[in-house]
């Protein structure tokens, strides 16, 4: 089993240990065709967000494209449930984030190989204001404070998934939980030599800009987080 590191963080993660831990996931309001799914985003204002229906889906970089981006399991590399946020529907397929591809690339997966569920939930982060705001339903809810990545590490800006959710393992080095994200770091501190992966985590500094990139909060905001948050909500990270 290969090691990994969360990006702003010191400890070192194993999928094993991650897999162990206790997954949230919400699977409900699910749809099965392009227009019922495309009539029930307009009604409730939810996102979408696509779950394997085979043992192994493949992403293609363009609707009906040969050209095949990656292919993908019904479990990520900490063990969670593979879900894919939707951000379009374009005839029989779905475009998908997926933390397998860089940050802005997008990849396609046919409807017959996914199940479609709906996600009332939202997150956005405000760099500048070091915010997280939780929006249900189209309804604002809670806004929490958050460190950011600092100047030599920024946290990249744009839109990404919630992959995992992940508790209690390596305490010390991200506290009680680890909401993971698909995005990735791209400008590292200098001599960094863990991973890239992005997550919402505990530390301190909250309202600074002091992370290799990830977003800390506070335990009781994670724990919150933790009982809200859905897998696959999308989180826009803008300045």
């Amino acid at each position: 089993m290969h090691r990994s590191r969360l990006i702003a963080a010191v400890g070192v993660v194993t999928a094993a240990a991650a897999s162990a831990a206790p997954i949230a996931s919400s699977r409900v309001a699910q749809v099965s065709t392009a227009s019922s799914l495309d009539a029930a985003l307009a009604r409730t204002g939810s996102s979408a967000v696509a779950w394997p229906s085979r043992p192994v889906v493949t992403l293609h970089a363009a609707p009906q494209s040969q050209r095949v981006l990656t292919r993908l399991g019904r479990r990520t590399r900490f063990g969670s449930p593979t879900s894919l946020a939707v951000t379009h529907i374009v005839g029989n397929w779905a475009e998908v984030i997926s933390s397998a591809l860089p940050n802005r690339t997008r990849g396609y997966v046919s409807l017959t190989a996914i199940s479609v569920t709906l996600d009332p939930v939202k997150l956005e982060v405000d760099l500048s204001g070091h915010r997280l705001r939780v929006w249900h339903a189209r309804k604002l809810v809670r806004t929490l404070p958050v460190a950011t990545g600092a100047p030599v590490s920024p946290t990249p800006t744009g839109r990404f998934s919630i992959t995992d959710e992940l508790v209690d393992f390596d305490r010390y080095a991200y506290g009680c939980c680890v909401l993971a994200l698909s995005g990735h770091q791209v400008q590292f501190t200098p001599g960094w030599r863990g991973g890239d992966r992005l997550a919402i985590h505990g530390g301190g500094g909250l309202g600074d800009s002091i992370t290799n990139g990830c977003l800390h909060a506070s335990e009781r905001d994670l724990h919150w987080l933790m009982r809200v948050v859905p897998l696959g909500t999308q989180i826009v990270i803008h300045r």
